[in-house]
């Protein structure tokens, strides 16, 4: 129910606050709101709830509040604070485990304990912890924006590089000798052209809304590797790239972004657990702190960022988001780093955004969502790419997001507009779910379009033919779901020879490349790796055609333990190259004994 209350006093008394006229969950309609500005963050309220401006009409607006609006009442205060939307970016990030407007969790938890107090406030990053500080630049040098100033070790594996911001360039005037530093401490200044002064700290705000500038958008031309051969090998994501992951309940989304954020080649990695369960983000929250860097052997979570808006967290904070984490991520590509980007799930994000078009009362789209979800989905997906930075550094953005269809429906709205936006989809498949084949990527449904553009990193680190080689697959893989349809109907017996032969070269695939166990040893499997395997399954392929056009049946091909020591090749080591060779010959010596016996038999007969 709307109540209206068009007056602009407040107990008799003139106010410049805005004055709450409607409470509808985390919508709040309020007046006197002339001196505010579309998209500024305000404080609502007597708890001082945060929320932000999303339409203004006259002296009206209308704000999405992202805490529980549970005992708000007409005719309280609205104060504004100047500012869009924005968050705290400098030392302390990395390891961070953030609610979805940037709220850190582990400080809310000492504050607060288990329950949070609406409006309860805390800095996002630590004001007072000393860092030690490395000057980069001298007195007297000229700087502009993205110009690395200093840089900190924040971890033993990061280095943080402390850049000029957005609209300051000139001359430096004072910069601070190598020590320890607060937030708060000034640890440089700039002089303009005009002798005004600029001074920069080691933390600084943006609006998590507005993408972060860079000086060139480069194309894709290098992997992104994960580590996942159905990935590298057939469907592979360029670095910058866009990625998405739809599936049922059940078929591995989340254990799919966890080996891509474990294994991922990114200097540093941005989860989002964005309306999903909250024992699935305590899984995280969990493993990552435990789990050890396979590059460095150190913890993970010291070049990772964790960003938490689970499913019973307020609605419009997880709107929110998915901004929050882009933002944060484009900080450190400004770096120069690469950095990988989990989104988990953009379905409950979209759902968020149903609900508040709901309760705003604006016309729906199909299934309910607002018409504008397209150009929102383009938004977020638009800001991955790999990038010459302000500061003349090579970085990257690489954005895979996971859908949650309901009922596996690969044709409802998120995802069908997510696969406008994206360049890489990996679709998961129930049925390969059930049969614990995992990753559950469909081989059928999944596409990548940065494999032509990253054909020549490959080609030049893994070997020439590999091209060459994801095609054959590809096709093999194709005609055996026609095969598959016919063996249902009729049996396998039926065949000719040379499909039986696809057939079974197809299970070869499957089982022995496509397969990855995530807890064993083979949970990182590098390119080159991945290529020696399916090299020896498409050179068995390719012998044992042969000799089925000889006339030599396939029944005598599959038999001996040298073909079914091929779905074993996954378990071996990738820098195993005897093991490979030493099965590639028993291989080898097992057709040329079929050959052989098969003519003996001829000339006997």
């Amino acid at each position: 129910m709307l109540i209206k209350n068009p007056s602009n006093k407040n107990n008799g008394m003139e106010t410049n606050d805005g004055i709450i006229t409607s409470v509808n969950g985390p919508v709040i309609k309020a007046v006197n709101m002339r001196n505010f500005a579309m998209r500024e963050m305000v404080r609502v309220g007597n708890k001082k709830l945060l929320g932000e401006i999303i339409r203004m009409d006259g002296d009206s607006a209308t704000i999405q509040v992202y805490e529980d609006t549970e005992g708000l009442q007409l005719n309280e205060n609205i104060a504004g604070s100047g500012e869009s939307l924005s968050i705290e970016l400098g030392p302390g990030l990395i390891g961070g485990f953030f609610d979805g407007i940037g709220r850190p969790l582990d400080k809310l938890l000492q504050k607060e304990g288990m329950y949070i107090s609406p409006g309860t406030t805390v800095t996002m990053l630590d004001h007072y912890k000393k860092w030690a500080v490395e000057p980069a630049v001298t007195t007297g040098e000229m700087v502009t924006a993205g110009t690395v100033i200093a840089t900190v070790r924040e971890t033993p594996i990061l280095l943080h590089k402390i850049m000029t911001p957005k609209g300051v360039e000139g001359e430096i005037s004072f910069i601070a000798p190598a020590g320890s530093y607060t937030g708060k401490n000034v640890i440089a200044r700039v002089k303009d052209a005009f002798g005004h002064e600029k001074e920069i700290r080691l933390i600084q705000r943006w609006p998590v809304r507005t993408p972060r500038p860079y000086r060139e958008r480069l194309l894709p031309s290098e992997p992104f590797v994960t580590g996942q051969r159905v990935i590298d090998g057939l469907f592979p994501i360029a670095k910058g790239g866009t990625a998405c992951i739809p599936g049922g309940f059940g078929t591995g989304k989340t254990v799919t972004q966890h080996q891509l954020a474990k294994w991922g080649d990114a200097q540093v990695v941005v989860y989002i657990g964005c309306g999903e369960r909250g024992n699935e983000m305590t899984d995280v929250l969990e493993q990552f702190p435990v789990l050890e860097d396979p590059r460095s052997g150190r913890p993970l979570m010291e070049r990772t960022i964790l960003i938490a808006n689970t499913s019973n967290m307020p609605v419009a904070a997880r709107e929110a988001s998915i901004y929050t984490g882009i933002t944060i991520a484009e900080y450190f590509r400004d770096m120069g780093y690469d950095v990988a980007l989990m989104a988990d799930s953009t379905s409950r994000w979209a759902e968020a955004l149903r609900e508040l078009s709901g309760r705003l009362e604006e016309i729906p789209a199909e299934e309910g969502f607002p018409a504008y979800l397209p150009s929102r989905l383009a938004e977020f997906y638009e800001r991955a790419g790999r990038v010459v930075t302000l500061g003349g550094e090579n970085g990257s953005v690489s954005v895979i997001g996971a859908v949650s269809p309901a009922g596996g429906d690969f044709t409802e709205p998120v995802t069908r507009h997510t696969k406008r936006f994206i360049r890489c989809f990996w679709g998961l498949d129930k049925n390969l779910a059930n049969a614990r084949h995992y990753p559950a990527i469909s081989w059928t449904d999944s596409y990548s379009e940065y494999a032509d553009e990253v054909n020549g990193w490959f080609a030049a680190n893994v070997d020439q033919r590999w091209a060459e080689l994801r095609e054959e697959t590809r096709q093999i893989l194709a005609e055996d779901v026609k095969i598959q349809q016919v063996i249902k109907l009729v049996g396998e017996d039926v065949l000719p020879d040379d499909q039986r032969l696809v057939a079974f070269t197809a299970f070869l695939i499957k089982n022995g490349y496509l397969q990855q166990n995530s807890y064993s040893d083979d949970s990182y499997s590098p390119p080159i790796k991945g290529f020696d395997i399916l090299s020896l399954i498409i050179n068995f392929y390719h012998e044992a055609m042969a000799l089925v056009h000889k006339g030599i049946p396939v029944s005598l091909i599959k038999e001996g333990e040298a073909v079914e020591a091929i779905t074993h090749l996954r378990e071996l080591a990738a820098n195993d190259e005897e093991g490979f060779q030493q099965i590639s010959n028993r291989v080898t010596k097992h057709l040329e004994r079929v050959a052989a016996e098969r003519t003996r038999e001829q000339g006997g007969v």
